[in-house]
């Protein structure tokens, strides 16, 4: 560097003027080499700083992930294995999907309690209260059943599982349920009901040994049918909803990888599952809420004023067909993602087969609560719902002995039971 003599040179003997142009450029061309150099450097330095925070961040997101997931671990590994042991002879493993819902906790709570190995999963969403989820897992905990927090559409989660567990038979019974909501989000049901499924049918098809796949397709496929009672060879081209089509949708996918990679699958339709630790969605569960609470309900009526009927199914029912689907269900024909040979494809109408309409399962309602409802009349909207519901059961009858036993009465009195002492209403106090 100059010193600041020689920096004298630079001056000029006069303002506005200089001793020599050729000194003059030559300074300028100093500055300008300097002051581009610094910048390059300082670009540089800032370029490597950056580069550095991003890895730096990347790295803390990802540990940040890794160490939030609610799976992995050798801890996690011995409650798997353990919750799958099987304490029966010729018992069978299960993985149980939705294992926190309505009937996936009470298919896993009658699974191990006749000594099968049940390994729950679920992904606790907030489409209804997770505090119900919550619960109903605790009560699958006390049984020694473990639920796995984790998505359907987690491919890694799943081949974990399937690499811990030789599971036998898959039951999968998680689904984003409900007609209407598909109006407001239907993201989510193509999410669920779609994608989830093929990635649960990917991970089954690689799977050594393949399990058999029972899963819950639903009665809403036959949309628009007005033949009664419904029959598994009915036309169900027509849903009525977003949710009707995803299952429909379900059970063209499910056929299709039986067919190519010899998966052993059995889908049922159920037809309005009802009981104690049911779905707050339900239209029996939310009228009983609004009934103690002095709030109106809406009854909807169809075309010229036609009362809408359901067949009502109990959820011990729905039980006893989900594992006669299960026992009754052969072995899948491939290995490594092949098909050795043809596989067993199968669906099941599992309802009550008696139809009752809407306004008589009010009238059940407040006769069990010992209160008057408050009813709002309206004539049904357009969104997806039917107008009724009725089962033809003979081919799951004639294939593994299906009977349902409880009629409407009988099961809303055990609802009612169940929900009062769950919510702990007291007549004076509000319900929650």
């Amino acid at each position: 560097m100059p010193s600041l003599e020689d920096g004298e040179m630079f001056l000029p003997s006069t303002p506005g003027k200089f001793k020599d142009k050729s000194i003059t450029m030559h300074r300028q061309f100093y500055r300008c080499f300097a002051s581009t150099s610094t910048m390059f450097l300082w670009a540089l330095f800032l370029v490597a700083l950056t580069a550095a925070y991003l890895s730096f961040q990347s790295f803390v997101d990802s540990g940040s992930r890794y160490f939030s997931t609610a799976w992995g671990g050798i801890q996690w590994e011995k409650q798997v294995r353990a919750s799958a042991q099987i304490r029966r002879h010729n018992g069978v493993s299960v993985l149980v999907t939705g294992a926190a819902g309505f009937v996936g906790s009470h298919v896993s709570l009658a699974l191990k309690k006749r000594g099968d190995g049940v390994v729950g999963l679920d992904n606790f969403n907030s489409y209804y209260d997770p505090s119900l989820k919550r619960d109903r897992r605790n009560l699958l905990s006390s049984q020694n059943i473990f639920v796995v927090e984790g998505d359907i559409n987690d491919a890694r989660m799943l081949a974990k599982l399937f690499e811990i567990v030789a599971f036998t038979h898959l039951m999968h019974l998680a689904a984003q349920a409900g007609v209407r909501y598909a109006m407001e989000n239907p993201q989510s049901y193509v999410h669920s009901n779609i994608a989830g499924l093929v990635t649960l049918l990917e991970a089954c098809k690689t799977a050594d040994p393949q399990p058999a796949v029972v899963w819950a397709s639903s009665s809403s496929v036959y949309g628009l049918n007005e033949k009664a009672p419904f029959s598994e060879s009915d036309r169900t081209d027509r849903p009525a909803s977003l949710y009707a089509a995803t299952k429909k949708a379900g059970e063209e996918i499910t056929h299709t990888y039986n067919h190519i990679y010899g998966l052993s699958i059995t889908g049922l339709r159920f037809f309005t599952v009802y009981g104690p630790w049911g779905r707050p969605d339900m239209a029996y569960f939310s009228f009983t809420r609004n009934i103690l609470q002095g709030k109106p309900i809406t009854i909807y009526k169809g075309k010229n004023h036609v009362d809408l009927a359901r067949d009502f199914t109990y959820i011990d029912d729905i039980v006893k067909g989900c594992i006669g689907s299960l026992d009754s269900a052969k072995k899948s024909t491939g290995s490594g993602g092949k098909k050795r040979a043809a596989a067993q494809y199968r669906i099941f109408n599992l309802g009550n087969t008696s139809p009752v309409t809407v306004p008589m399962m009010v009238g059940i309602l407040e006769k069990q609560l010992k209160v008057k409802a408050k009813k709002h009349m309206l004539e049904m909207p357009g969104n997806g719902d039917v107008p009724f519901t009725h089962a033809n059961i003979s081919s799951a009858r004639k294939e593994f002995g299906y009977k349902p036993t409880t009629d409407l009465q009988t099961g809303l009195r055990k609802f009612v039971r169940w929900y009062l002492s769950y919510y702990g209403y007291d007549h004076g106090k509000s319900v929650k």
